[in-house]
């Protein structure tokens, strides 16, 4: 017979037979969330530009489903909610991208590119499966938005990200005013910060960047897929149904 404590426990942190859709899920910290509810239990929708990179993805995962989109337009947006069957109870908008200049040369484009994807992205996307999110919604199990930030939207950085860092500032907050919004309709909304983990937005020096930066962060090192997988699974869980509105750093306490 099985200890009613450890099976009480399991269940509390379980995303067994949970439906997900994960934006950006293809690389960097969209694949490690996609692959950490996958290998719990969680259907997982994997979205991104690239459709051959979406079914590469979806393929190697358990019971993931390809759903290639472009979130970088409204209509992008519009259409891929559409083909989201409900109900949906976790959203993790992770889709993103980043552009650096000096200030005295950085373009529109260089703002409104970034604005649209990490910002933008998030808030309508988030509007146009409110739907499917409400169906997927319960008191003991809410139905969760994972919101992906940046430890760049917490502290400056050493590199000149005007956009990106002003758009995951502005992200964070966006995470707070949407928990506020939503929690009577049990939907936690919250976000995580992460550091400096191995990614496509990593610069072409990458592993001199990440050897530096390892240097200044208190832990010493630089992140792993499972500092991100855990953290995602457990909000994912009913084990943070009393959990909205949070920003919660990843980053080994470079933020500190």
């Amino acid at each position: 017979m099985g200890d009613p404590g450890k099976e009480r426990a399991a269940e509390l942190f379980s995303v067994v037979g949970r439906t997900a859709l994960v934006t950006g899920a293809t690389s960097g910290i969209g694949a490690m969330a996609a692959a950490a509810l996958a290998e719990a239990g969680a259907v997982v929708h994997i979205v991104a530009r690239n459709a051959a990179d979406c079914e590469e993805t979806a393929s190697k995962l358990p019971g993931a489903v390809a759903l290639p989109a472009d979130l970088s337009t409204r209509h992008g947006i519009a259409a891929l909610a559409d083909r989201v069957p409900g109900p949906l109870h976790i959203l993790v908008n992770n889709a993103g991208t980043l552009r650096e200049n000096p200030l005295g040369s950085f373009t529109e484009a260089d703002w409104d590119d970034v604005m649209d994807l990490n910002l933008k992205a998030p808030f309508f996307l988030t509007q146009d499966l409110l739907p499917a999110l409400r169906a997927g919604a319960c008191p003991p199990a809410p139905a969760t938005v994972i919101h992906v930030g940046s430890v760049g939207g917490l502290r400056v950085g050493p590199r000149q990200t005007y956009s990106y860092a002003a758009s995951k500032a502005g992200l964070h907050q966006l995470t707070k005013s949407m928990a506020r919004w939503l929690a009577a309709e049990h939907i936690t909304v919250n976000a995580i910060a992460p550091g400096l983990f191995p990614s496509r937005m990593t610069p072409g020096d990458g592993e001199q960047v990440l050897a530096a930066v390892s240097a200044s962060v208190p832990q010493g090192r630089t992140g792993r897929a499972e500092d991100i997988g855990g953290v995602v699974r457990f909000l994912a869980s009913s084990a943070a149904a009393y959990i909205t509105g949070a920003v919660i750093p990843i980053d080994g306490g470079l933020s500190l």
